[in-house]
């Protein structure tokens, strides 16, 4: 079960790196409006806003991995009850997507992580 609790929360930590790098890099570029279906001009008035929450992404996922480098199971379920906080959060108040994309996996990987410590 370990192990599974770990892939799951490598996916985790992989998903919140990729939304590093479409908030921060490419929200005011072609890849990054059409993902997201935003004009230039929205893109670039809240490229900011966008990068500001990119980074608090790649926070979560160096916590991650963090608990996994550290075999520390708690600090792993710490950080992903953080990404399934955010996930309904956002679920709820910005895109309903947002729930199967971060909260999802992110209880996937919280089940497996509690059952395998």
């Amino acid at each position: 079960m370990n192990f599974v609790a770990n892939v799951l929360v490598v996916l985790v930590a992989a998903l919140h790196l990729g939304f590093l790098a479409l908030e921060m890099f490419f929200w005011d570029h072609p890849f990054g409006r059409k993902r997201f279906g935003m004009t230039p001009e929205y893109s670039k008035a809240s490229a900011t806003l966008a990068a500001n929450q990119g980074l608090y992404n790649g926070f979560l996922a160096a916590g991650l991995f963090w608990g996994l480098i550290a075999g520390d199971v708690s600090i792993k379920i710490f950080f992903l009850v953080c990404v399934v906080i955010a996930g309904v959060y956002g679920g709820l108040t910005a895109k309903r997507s947002i729930l199967y994309m971060q909260a999802l996996p992110g209880v996937l990987a919280l089940i497996a992580a509690y059952l395998a410590r």
